[in-house]
């Protein structure tokens, strides 16, 4: 189906609020290149309404009574031809970020995320491109840069363990910033016993 010439986005609402389903259909419903083509309670549904249905995407909350909306995404990412799945949720607690994402959900929006941002997100996962919403992508960015931190610490512990006492205490009073001389006079070495 098309809409003036561009093709339309059939999209599957899948949240327990029966209206938070009613607002999200309303508002994709006044997109018109975005038809929403059914809704469901549960991710027990989802199966079905995708095989009777053929939702180009599926707006999928995490918090589902029965199977959640991470297990459905994926035991439906998992199908042949499957639709795309962005994930809308009022949680973007780290490990479901990554659970959806590793399920083969397409993008990851939270529910406070304007309406027209949206829109703009189903469209876009129509289109084969991925979404995170800004909040998720600030923290999967620091989740990244502290699992990078994490490895240099450990790897700098593992090189000072190497070091004897008196070596360990040199180290520690460069890491201070401090220079050779006062590393020297503090430890009662010469500033050529310090350098080396």
């Amino acid at each position: 189906m098309t809409v003036s010439g561009a093709a339309v986005v059939r999209v599957l609402i899948v949240d327990d609020d029966p209206l938070l389903r009613t607002g999200l259909a309303m508002m994709l419903g006044g997109a018109h290149d975005i038809q929403v083509v059914a809704e469901a309670g549960d991710g027990t549904e989802v199966p079905a309404l995708v095989r009777q249905h053929a939702p180009d995407v599926v707006l999928m909350d995490i918090r589902m009574p029965v199977v959640d909306g991470l297990a459905a995404t994926e035991a439906l990412r998992a199908r042949p031809d499957a639709p795309e799945v962005l994930v809308l949720t009022t949680f973007d607690a780290d490990d479901q970020v990554l659970r959806a994402l590793r399920a083969g959900a397409a993008g990851f929006v939270l529910k406070d995320t304007p309406p027209a941002e949206i829109v703009t997100a189903v469209r876009r996962v129509a289109q084969g491109h991925p979404v995170l919403s800004p909040a998720v992508t600030r923290r999967l960015i620091d989740r990244v840069a502290d699992a990078g931190d994490d490895l240099r610490r450990t790897r700098a512990r593992d090189r000072l363990a190497l070091l004897n006492d008196r070596e360990r205490e040199v180290a520690v009073a460069v890491g201070q910033g401090r220079s050779n001389a006062e590393i020297g006079a503090a430890l009662h070495l010469s500033v050529s016993t310090v350098k080396t």
